[in-house]
C-alpha cells in the first residue's frame, strides 16, 4: 500500500474496492442494490413513537449558496391572492366556467438541483471519463443523463439510517475546517452510543459545521470542512454502507487529503456506488437522538424523480 498521503493510494483504492459489474453490466442502483425488502421491513421496524424528525433546510434565499455556479431558490408567485383579490383571474378562469368567487394561487421555483440538502446521483462525478459501472461521460450531456439519473433512486432511498454525532463525543460545538474523520473516529463515536452499522444501512455523520455557520453562511459551501477521510473508503465497502450523508457540502475533508479533487467521491462514489447527501440539517435528530439514546431510525429520503438529473433536492426525514 502506498503512503496515505500520496496520489497513489488513490488508483489503489479504485481496483481493491470497485463493484463496477458485480450487480451486473446494466446497473444504475450501485451501493442502493444492498437495500432489500427485508432490509426495508427492519427499517419499518423501528418506529416506534411515531417521531418524525425533517433533515431537509428549507429551499429559500437563506440558504447557504453564495452565488456563481449554485444559488439559493427562488419562489415566484405566478397567480397570487391579491391577483384573486383584484378580480385579475376571473377572465382566465371563465374559460372554466363562471369564477363565482373563486381563486387561486400558483408559483414556480428557480434552483439548482444541489443547491440545499441534496442526494448527489451516480452520474455526477467522472473520473478518467467514466462515471459509475463504467459508463461513459458521454451519456451525459445538455439533454441530461442517458445514464445513472436520479430518477433510479425514487423508490430507493427508504432505509435503515444510523446517526453518529461526532462533536457530542468529542465534546465540542463542531469539528474544525479540514479535520479528517477516521475509521476510529467513526467505531469509537458508534460505540459509545451503543449504535452499530449494518449491510445497507445509511450513515448520517453530523459534524455541526451546519450548525457553527447557520444563518452566517461564508464560505459554507465550497469551503474548508470537516469531513471524512479518504482512509474511510475501505470501511465503508466492508461494511457494506448504501448510502452516507453529512451537514457539510461535500461529505468529505477539505482540502482533501492528496493531491486529487474530492477523492471520496472517485472512490465511494464513481466506483463503489454509494449515495452521497449534502447539506443535512442533522441538529433537531441528534437531540432527539441524545434525549432517547436511540440513534437508529427508519430514514426516508426518496429524491424527486427528475429524469436525467445529476442530484436531487430531498425532503428527508427520520422516523422514530
Amino acid at each position: 500500500m502506498s503512503p496515505v498521503g500520496s496520489t497513489e493510494v488513490l488508483d489503489e483504492y479504485i481496483a481493491r474496492l470497485s463493484r463496477w459489474g458485480r450487480w451486473g453490466e446494466d446497473d444504475q442502483f450501485g451501493a442502493l442494490n444492498l437495500v432489500g425488502a427485508e432490509q426495508v421491513r427492519a427499517a419499518a421496524a423501528l418506529v416506534r413513537d411515531g417521531k418524525v424528525v425533517s433533515l431537509t433546510l428549507p429551499y429559500d434565499q437563506n440558504g447557504p449558496q453564495p452565488g456563481g455556479l449554485r444559488t439559493n431558490p427562488h419562489l415566484i408567485a405566478t397567480a397570487t391572492g391579491t391577483d384573486h383579490l383584484a378580480g385579475t383571474q376571473d377572465e382566465v378562469l371563465s374559460a372554466l366556467g363562471p369564477a363565482g368567487g373563486f381563486g387561486f394561487a400558483d408559483d414556480l421555483v428557480v434552483m439548482g438541483t444541489q443547491c440545499g440538502t441534496q442526494w448527489d446521483a451516480l452520474s455526477h462525478i467522472f473520473y478518467k471519463g467514466r462515471m459509475w459501472n463504467g459508463y461513459s461521460a458521454a451519456e451525459h450531456t445538455s439533454r441530461g443523463a442517458a445514464r445513472n439519473g436520479i430518477q433510479h433512486w425514487s423508490d430507493r432511498l427508504v432505509l435503515r439510517g444510523v446517526l453518529v454525532d461526532l462533536p457530542a463525543h468529542f465534546g465540542v460545538g463542531s469539528l474544525d475546517p479540514g479535520y479528517p474523520i477516521t475509521v476510529d473516529d467513526l467505531e469509537h463515536a458508534l460505540s459509545a452510543q451503543g449504535s452499530a452499522v449494518r449491510p445497507g444501512d445509511a450513515l448520517l455523520v453530523r459534524t455541526g459545521q451546519l450548525t457553527a455557520r447557520r444563518g452566517e453562511w461564508g464560505d459554507y459551501a465550497g469551503g474548508p470542512a470537516p469531513g471524512l477521510s479518504l482512509h474511510t473508503a475501505p470501511w465503508l465497502y466492508e461494511r457494506e454502507i448504501a448510502a452516507v450523508a453529512t451537514d457539510t457540502w461535500g461529505v468529505e475533508v477539505r482540502p482533501n487529503e492528496i493531491d486529487a479533487l474530492q477523492p471520496l467521491h472517485l472512490v465511494a462514489l464513481v466506483h463503489m456506488g454509494l449515495a452521497f447527501g449534502e447539506i443535512f440539517d442533522l441538529d433537531a435528530l441528534a437531540a432527539d437522538c441524545a434525549a432517547d439514546h436511540r440513534y437508529e431510525f427508519l430514514l426516508a429520503a426518496t429524491p424527486l424523480p427528475i429524469t436525467g438529473a445529476v442530484g436531487s433536492p430531498v425532503s428527508a426525514v427520520a422516523i422514530k
